[in-house]
């Protein structure tokens, strides 16, 4: 039978416990209300009746979190597993000891909040995530008995718009004349890169992958395959794609296609048969830095306001949208893994398309 006890502001249960003849109470503090100290004590005595083991060390939450990152998130790729230090760094700055048990739905709360007065709200929503996963498996253990993240609302400062990721269809073909006017004039591989973004879609890790071999100049396709390291957090060289949907053959445009065929025959291969190999660079291909950084300056002289290079990769995409092509076939080139991430992604649309759609929506009504 548990007694409930208030020790200054928070209360406290005491259950009654006999182990080998002597008494051995469990008892708990720190609940804010006398409520949650009966629902914890009447989940514990539940445990006991049933015959089920009861969990009664306490266990800081930085060292649990860590013993669980490393025992179940051993095998993901060196990227991943960095977010889940970031996760245990905020826990630690946060929480620091803190028992798992004595964190409740207020405090936890608390700590998301002050997570998202520093960080954007995809940030907060991916520590949550780490957390939840956690909290879940120690409740499954018997090491608590509820489930603090559950309620939580998330938190966090507003990303970039998806509307602001992208160029508009007129700034597209500005910038794709003047990628073919530069390289009418001299070979320089980053802007090479620039117009393979634009015109395929590819990620910045599969474009310094490609090899010469996977152009097919017949039928004017890309074919991908794999992708390369080229950050600190990553396996450096060829790796594989980030899906597996993301393996795909391209279709390109005969121009793009045409652009590259004479660059390979006028560019020497190089022992890694990277299309755009770097031997300055210790990763072997242009840096994603650097590429944007050619790409702003690239921006200031066409007076447009810019994107980064994987916003080109969205440009691709809204440009597709705005022709009014298929999202099914817009998933398939971009190596999405269902239709519906295409859609989530993409369910805005460029300026025009809204004012081509809104006149043609009132021309219906008005001549039926």
């Amino acid at each position: 039978m548990a007694s409930f006890t208030k020790r200054g502001k928070t209360w406290q249960y005491t259950i009654s416990r006999m182990v080998n003849g002597k008494s051995k109470p469990i008892r708990k503090s720190g609940f804010r209300t006398k409520k949650e100290a009966q629902i914890a004590a009447a989940e514990i005595e539940n445990k006991m009746n049933r015959g089920m083991p009861v969990h009664l060390k306490l266990e800081p939450i930085d060292e649990y979190f860590e013993q669980w990152a490393n025992l179940y998130k051993n095998h993901v790729s060196k990227g991943t597993r960095q977010l889940y230090d970031y996760t245990l760094n905020y826990i630690k700055e946060y929480f620091q000891d803190t028992p798992l048990q004595h964190i409740n739905y207020n405090e936890y709360q608390a700590f998301i909040n002050k997570l998202g007065e520093s960080y954007s709200r995809e940030t907060v929503k991916k520590v949550n995530s780490h957390i939840r996963a956690c909290v879940r498996d120690a409740m499954d253990d018997g090491i608590i008995h509820i489930d603090f993240t559950r309620k939580v609302v998330l938190s966090g400062k507003d990303g970039k718009r998806a509307i602001e990721k992208h160029l508009q269809y007129s700034e597209s073909q500005t910038l794709l004349h003047a990628l073919f006017d530069y390289l009418e004039k001299e070979h320089r591989s980053v802007y090479y890169i620039i117009l393979l973004a634009l015109t395929s879609g590819m990620r910045f890790a599969e474009m310094a992958a490609l090899t010469r071999k996977d152009f097919d100049f017949v039928n004017n396709t890309i074919d991908v395959n794999k992708s390369w390291g080229y950050l600190p957090t990553t396996e450096n060289g060829v790796r594989i794609t980030k899906t597996e949907s993301s393996n795909r053959v391209i279709n390109m445009d005969p121009r793009t296609m045409k652009v590259f065929k004479k660059f390979f025959e006028e560019v020497p291969e190089n022992i890694h048969q990277l299309v755009f190999f770097n031997p300055a660079s210790k990763y072997k291909i242009y840096s994603n830095t650097g590429v944007n950084k050619a790409l702003r300056k690239l921006f200031e002289s066409l007076e447009l306001d810019g994107v980064s290079i994987h916003g080109l990769r969205h440009t691709y995409a809204s440009v597709l949208l705005y022709k009014d092509v298929s999202i099914q076939y817009i998933s398939e080139q971009l190596g999405h893994s269902d239709v519906d991430t295409t859609i989530r992604v993409y369910t805005h649309l460029l300026k025009e398309k809204r004012y081509v759609d809104r006149d043609k929506a009132t021309r219906i009504f008005s001549t039926m």
